[in-house]
Order: C-alpha cells, then structure tokens, then sequence
C-alpha cells in the first residue's frame, strides 16, 4: 500500500532507532516535486539514493543538469542517471515527439494532455525496484500528487497501490520495498509550502516543458509551478520567458 502521510513519531523513533541505516530511491526528474520527495525522504530519515531518467523528453539536458545539482547539494550516497530510448521512438507525447506541440496550460480541460507520456511512470518505477533491490533500499518516492493525477492516469493513487502489489509479488521473498508517494493528495501549493519548509533549493530545480532557458511560462507545467509559488506569496527563483499570474 502507498504511503501518503508521514509516519507518527513514535513509528519513526522506533524504525530509526532499530536500523540506521534506511535507504530510499527517490525518482528525481529535476523539478520541484521530485526535489521536495528528496527532501521529505531525508526529514523520514532515509538515505537518498536519486534515480534521474533521460528518455528523450524536450527539456532532458536541463532536467539532468538539476538532477546533478541536487544530488551535489545533499551529497548523496548514490545516484544513478539512466539513458532510455524507447519512450521517445513510442512517441505519442508533445515531450518525446517534435511532431506533437507543447500546449499551453488549459486548467478547465478534462482531457488527458499531450504532455502524458503513455505508460512512463510504470517504466521508471521498474527502474527505481530494480535500483533499490540491488542497493538494499527499504522504499521507493515519487513526486505525484493530486494535480497530476487529474490528468494523467498513471500517477492516481490506485496505480501506485497497484504498482505496490506488482513490486511485493516481482521481488525477492526477503525483499521489502515500499512505494512511498508522500504527496499524492497534496496540491502543488502544498508542496511548494512544504518545500519552503525543508529549505528546497528551488533555484535549481526546473519544470518548463518546452525550453531550457529561460521557463516559457505558459505551459502546464509552469502554470502549475507559477500558481504554487503565487500563492505561496514567494517569487518563483528561476527566469520566466512570461510570469503570467495564475491565482
């Protein structure tokens, strides 16, 4: 089952307490949910040990880059960045296929984006068990939370409850590993907030779909990021092409 609260104090004195030495892969993308997971594993207790994928994705030289400021920032045990094509010959996403146009950001829209990378969380959670089977990690984090999954349907929570039973029954008998999902009924304006907390650097983290250089502004993702920030009352520390105000 996936983890969406932290755990009571006492349960996590207790696990701390019995093993000091808890590891956690953490699927980091280079954005701002992923590095706020980073930081929660961390506040839980866990070792991080950061899995960053480029699969071909518009922006993937940018996200990489991130991806290694962070893992330099907290100095982790371990990270790992893995090159895999297949998303991007699939195709059929306005991340992976020059073809396809990045759309702007639609709030009132129903329909899944052209943003959704069919199937893509399935892929790299497959990635993150097998990274953390091999390193005697206890959990594996994702960013997710409750925007996403409004539209894009591998990041609902009854995927990661799935997926949870896909790892428990595909891993070793003496292997348990978690799929903590820390934010999966949080909005972004949660996570920013808790990101503050933690002290994120958020400088270095990047969510534009389109551009390297400065953010566009515009599209989903930077719409869902500028709102957070907005309302959270603090500037956005990354360039904009456009600050739109999305409060």
């Amino acid at each position: 089952m996936t983890e969406d609260t932290p755990p009571d104090d006492s349960t996590a004195d207790a696990s701390t307490d019995s093993d000091d030495d808890r590891r956690a892969v953490i699927l980091v993308s280079g954005g701002m949910d992923s590095a706020t997971a980073v930081y929660e594993a961390i506040d839980r207790g866990y070792d991080p040990y950061l899995l960053h994928t480029s699969y071909g994705q518009e922006t993937e030289a940018k996200e990489r880059e991130c991806a290694e400021a962070l893992a330099t920032e907290i100095d982790a045990p371990d990270s790992l960045h893995v090159e895999t094509g297949h998303l991007a010959a699939i195709g059929a996403s306005s991340l992976t296929d020059d073809e396809m146009e990045v759309a702007d950001a639609d709030p009132d829209s129903d329909e899944i984006p052209t943003s959704y990378v069919p199937f893509r969380n399935a892929n790299l959670l497959s990635m993150a068990v097998s990274y953390a089977e091999a390193n005697d990690c206890e959990a594996v984090f994702i960013g997710a939370h409750s925007e996403d999954f409004s539209g894009y349907p591998d990041c609902r929570p009854a995927f990661f409850d799935a997926f949870q039973a896909v790892i428990d029954a595909g891993t070793k008998p003496d292997t348990e590993i978690d799929l903590v999902a820390p934010f999966v009924e949080w909005s972004k304006t949660d996570i920013a907030e808790r990101g503050l907390e933690l002290g994120v650097p958020y400088e270095s983290t990047w969510s534009c779909y389109r551009d390297d250089a400065p953010a566009c502004g515009t599209c989903d993702a930077c719409a869902f990021r500028l709102e957070a920030f907005q309302n959270c009352g603090v500037r956005d520390p990354i360039d904009y092409a456009e600050r739109p105000d999305y409060t």
